[in-house]
């Protein structure tokens, strides 16, 4: 899939509308009783990038991304206002936010993840797009120095350590990230009049793989 290290306008995309999404299959039986099951291992998200316009010039900018885009064929990179930090969104990122893996004194390369914890149940979220100079890594908490501990691929959303951590320390990090998401349909209608009267165009995104 062909992907853009671009980021939507972070000014169009505040005030959108969207979020995670999941796909559940319910079979009823004859009892009443259900079975439930996912096909999807995680959650997708969505977002109506429409409801971020408030003047003119926002349309010509989403205009001259969508094109340059090429519509739904490549994807780039989204800022989720509601979700976009390792840590609450009051808090400052650190470097003990989240566990990402722990040493065996082998491993240096760990994938960012963000677990979301509820009633003792865990989900964690693989990120794939961290926002470059945002990220902060610790071992066994003491924090590392990016360049010299380690490094950051902000395109893949993988950290390399310098040197592999002893067996059990925790690797923890710290981070801004963005979605990776694409245009969700090839074309898009704006009509001048009722916008200016409050009509912002439709224009649905969703989250890719990669």
């Amino acid at each position: 899939m062909s992907f853009h290290e671009e980021r939507f306008p972070t000014n169009l995309s505040f005030g959108a509308m969207g979020g995670p999404e999941r796909r559940t299959d319910v079979v009823e039986l004859t009892s009443g009783f259900e079975e439930r099951n996912s096909p999807w291992a995680h959650s997708r998200r969505r977002y109506d990038a429409g409801l971020g316009l408030r003047k003119l010039d926002d349309i010509d900018a989403l205009l001259a991304f969508f094109e340059a885009r090429s519509g739904q064929l490549h994807g780039f990179r989204w800022k989720d206002w509601a979700d976009f930090k390792s840590c609450k969104p009051s808090a400052n990122v650190a470097a003990t936010d989240q566990v990402i893996g722990a040493g065996d004194g082998t491993a240096q390369t760990f994938h960012l993840v963000k677990t979301y914890s509820s009633g003792g149940v865990s989900y964690a979220r693989p990120i794939a797009k961290p926002v470059v100079g945002t990220v902060r890594v610790a071992i066994g908490g003491a924090e590392l120095t990016l360049g010299s501990d380690f490094t950051v691929d902000a395109a893949q959303g993988t950290v390399t350590l310098a040197l592999a951590p002893a067996a059990g320390e925790a690797v923890t990090a710290g981070f801004e990230f963005d979605v990776p998401v694409r245009f969700d349909t090839d074309r898009i209608h704006v009509s001048i009049a009722t916008f200016q009267a409050g009509q912002a165009p439709d224009v649905p995104v969703v989250e890719v793989r990669v």
